[in-house]
């Protein structure tokens, strides 16, 4: 079953009652309660500061693994809240994950860039741009990615994404797509952790990313295959002819649309979150011992 991304960019009160999340709008807002099943729930964004939430709400959220993101003044994603005991098995596989050789996190690492890179290859290919240079440097990416083939295939494919008359720069702090790529990112990196939860893994102990004030280092290495999907739904509202110098409650709406995207996995279609479930599943296989194969998709 596809779990709804919810958003909530107004003051509401929100509660628990009867396993359902019920949303109680302003008295002058002309809106009647609504109630949602918090089963069906996957993310939760909260963008305003006078959102009210219960604890026994949040309690019920974690215990069916719903992320729950908060934003910052910048109404950008800046905490999220997680699920601690996700699987039953979390213990074992936390030691598996800490326990893991070098040479298999290379190897992992190393699958991880030629996927993104592929995918990468996949985004230039329905846009009518270049595309076998990152095909020929997928090939040859080494263990552990020595030879950093996923920078120069990131400085390769920003040059070619985007219309060159716009004058675009990647960049976390640049202006125009940037803001909805960033965005888009927080999401993914939501649907990422909450998957390594679900998976009894931790988000903190990555395979490539290090970083001591960093707790999701496993999810921006798990996500960068993933991201080629952000930049496709941005790349589509750029050519909707939107203006993009804002990132508007309507282009937030499109973007909380990326976990349910189509996505092929495995000669199969499914929802972004659903294959997303599968891939953090096979990284903890690989922990396991019982397969060296990460599950990505292939941007087609």
């Amino acid at each position: 079953m596809i779990k709804k991304t919810l958003y909530f960019g107004n003051p509401v009160r929100l509660s628990r009652k009867d396993a359902q999340l019920t949303v109680e709008f302003p008295e002058d807002s002309g809106q009647e309660k609504r109630t949602i099943p918090i089963e069906d729930i996957g993310i939760i964004v909260l963008d305003d500061p006078q959102i009210l939430i219960g604890q026994a709400l949040l309690s019920s959220l974690l215990d069916n693994n719903v992320a729950v993101l908060c934003t910052n003044s910048s109404h950008m994603p800046a905490g999220m809240f997680l699920n601690m005991q996700g699987h039953t098995e979390m213990a074992e596989r936390h030691g598996l994950q800490i326990e893991a050789s070098a040479p298999l996190k290379k190897n992992l690492w190393q699958q991880t860039v030629q996927q993104k890179i592929i995918n990468q290859a996949g985004m230039l290919r329905l846009y009518d741009q270049p595309f076998q240079e990152l095909i020929f440097m997928a090939g040859k990416v080494k263990s552990g990615d020595i030879e950093n083939k996923e920078g120069h295939a990131a400085a390769f494919y920003w040059r070619r994404l985007f219309d060159p008359e716009m004058g675009f720069k990647r960049g976390r702090f640049e202006e125009g797509p940037n803001k909805l790529l960033n965005y888009g990112y927080a999401i993914l990196r939501a649907v990422v952790a909450r998957s390594l939860c679900g998976s009894g893994l931790l988000c903190s102990i990555g395979i490539h990313h290090r970083n001591k004030y960093n707790p999701f280092c496993l999810a921006d290495d798990i996500m960068e295959p993933y991201r080629p999907y952000v930049d496709k739904v941005v790349c589509e509202i750029v050519d909707s002819n939107i203006d993009c110098s804002e990132l508007t409650p309507e282009l937030k709406r499109i973007l909380l649309q990326i976990p349910a995207m189509d996505v092929q996995l495995e000669g199969e279609t499914s929802p972004l979150m659903v294959a997303m479930q599968r891939t953090t599943a096979s990284l903890a296989r690989c922990f396991e011992g019982t397969t060296r194969k990460i599950v990505y998709p292939q941007l087609e």
